[in-house]
């Protein structure tokens, strides 16, 4: 408790015990803390940002912590080689994409084929599903939904809250508000620590989307 919380306390306390008859020393009392709940309103108004910013920094580095969680759980399911050739075709698909879309989906795809049970695909459904369009892309969003929500990319992003985000954002577009308004209500209820891949919460974004589905 700061001091001129304790201090407004104190002076609620004497207004109490005065009586009727000294009036004059009850207005000087309320006007004193009148001043002091304007200094109070203007102290929380500086903490407020430095407060929210560490909250956000805590649930960032929470959620970078659980995705080293789950990266090293496919150290009990793949080899290192293995691993390594899992890295090596997500990045076939993140340096070829635009100059040849064909072979980075491939690449994409012989990850969901060969390496299911790996985090780094449920990633890769992400990027399936950020790149293609129409019902292409409802197919993969749907799938890492379904199939890849534990999974996380390297800087905390989970793929459950994203593919549900970016599937609601598809939905609004394609007219389909009662399923973008339950995804969005699936990401407040169980996902409410996800961030971005700026570092900053998801619930941000997921407010400007609700304002849409109004």
């Amino acid at each position: 408790m700061n001091r001129c919380t304790t201090a407004l306390i104190a002076l609620c306390l004497c207004v109490s015990s005065l009586s009727a008859g000294d009036s004059l020393k009850i207005m000087q009392l309320e006007k004193r803390i009148t001043v002091l709940e304007e200094r109070l309103a203007v102290l929380e108004g500086k903490t407020a940002p430095v407060l929210k910013q560490l909250s956000a920094q805590e649930m960032k580095e929470d959620q970078r912590n659980k995705a080293r969680e789950r990266m090293r759980k496919d150290l009990e399911v793949y080899s290192r080689e293995e691993l390594r050739e899992i890295e090596s075709l997500y990045q076939v698909a993140n340096k070829n994409w635009k100059s040849d879309k064909a072979k980075g989906k491939a690449s994409l795809e012989k990850m969901l084929d060969k390496y299911d049970r790996a985090n780094r695909t449920g990633c890769a459904l992400m990027y399936l599903g950020q790149m293609t369009q129409g019902e292409e892309r409802e197919k993969y969003l749907k799938k890492a939904v379904e199939s890849y929500s534990d999974c996380y990319y390297g800087d905390g992003v989970q793929v459950g809250a994203y593919a549900r985000y970016y599937l609601a954002y598809h939905y609004l577009q394609t007219g389909n508000k009662k399923k973008a308004g339950s995804l969005c209500a699936e990401i407040r209820a169980d996902y409410p620590n996800a961030v971005t891949h700026s570092g900053q919460p998801l619930s941000g974004g997921l407010d400007k989307l609700e304002k849409e589905l109004q």
